[in-house]
């Protein structure tokens, strides 16, 4: 193993440790939060909402995945970058024998997998609700691959956007302003609680501007079999932006933004 790949590998398993060794501020509070959407929207007030060809648990729960990866995946980058900027230990990593690019993708890969692992505990979740209901159908995965391939790209993403804003954060409250007013609201205007079809044409064509809606409606598709937007579309676009959002960041450390004094 080459004096690089030791970097990139030891760089990615110091970030996966940092959040493996604290289960619980990990793992717990986005169970809790989505049994309770799940119990809310899904069961109390599921029956009472009609939505076409599904179940209504069955349909927000595409959309819970993608607002847990998506939120964890951009808080683990964006935070751990900041933490090293405030602590001031993120100099060892720019010292380190690593190319840029291979200082981005390990905080990229690294937040990624928090993502992912967020999105298949809330999957789980999602399972285990339709499973245990007797009046709900078991939730399907009618193209398994492309389960896959959404959730990878969509933790890639948001990964990549965490990375410019642990760089561009100049305290704590900058994280957490991006997280409550940029990313939620995307989120929930991004199709996760209604069909966009419920929309006047206006407002669906100003919807496709959200790359929520994309996540959101692909991975819907991906789960279910249908959904309002070409799932071929959707992945196009989120690996384009997420590909750009990658060569903002490599670009935005060789510039020493956020980095430097």
């Amino acid at each position: 193993m080459s004096v690089r790949t030791t970097g990139l590998v030891t760089l990615i398993h110091r970030e996966i440790l940092r959040y493996v060794r604290r289960p619980w501020n990990t793992f717990l509070p986005p169970t809790i939060t989505n049994a309770l959407y799940l119990i809310v929207f899904g069961v109390i007030l599921g029956g009472r909402i009609q939505v076409t060809g599904t179940s209504y648990i069955h349909f927000i729960l595409p959309g819970l995945i993608v607002l847990g990866a998506v939120s964890d995946a951009f808080q683990n980058s964006s935070f751990s970058i900041f933490h090293g900027r405030w602590n001031e230990y993120i100099h060892e990593v720019q010292t380190a024998p690593l190319s840029y690019t291979e200082m981005v993708v390990s905080y990229v890969l690294s937040s990624a997998l928090r993502g992912t692992l967020i999105a298949v505990l809330i999957g789980a979740i999602g399972v285990l609700f339709t499973n245990l209901l007797p009046s709900m159908a078991p939730i399907g995965f009618a193209h398994p691959v492309l389960v896959v391939a959404f959730v990878v790209v969509i933790t890639l993403l948001f990964a990549s956007f965490g990375v410019i804003g642990g760089l561009w954060a100049e305290d704590f409250d900058h994280l957490t302003v991006m997280n409550q007013f940029i990313i939620r609201p995307l989120v929930f205007f991004g199709a996760v609680f209604y069909p966009l079809t419920d929309l006047s044409p206006f407002w669906q064509n100003a919807s496709l501007l959200n790359p929520m809606v994309y996540m959101v409606e692909g991975l819907r598709f991906a789960m279910l079999g249908s959904s309002t937007l070409d799932p071929g579309l959707s992945l196009g676009v989120l690996s384009v932006v997420t590909a750009v959002l990658v060569a903002v960041d490599v670009q935005l450390f060789k510039r020493g933004f956020g980095l430097t004094d």
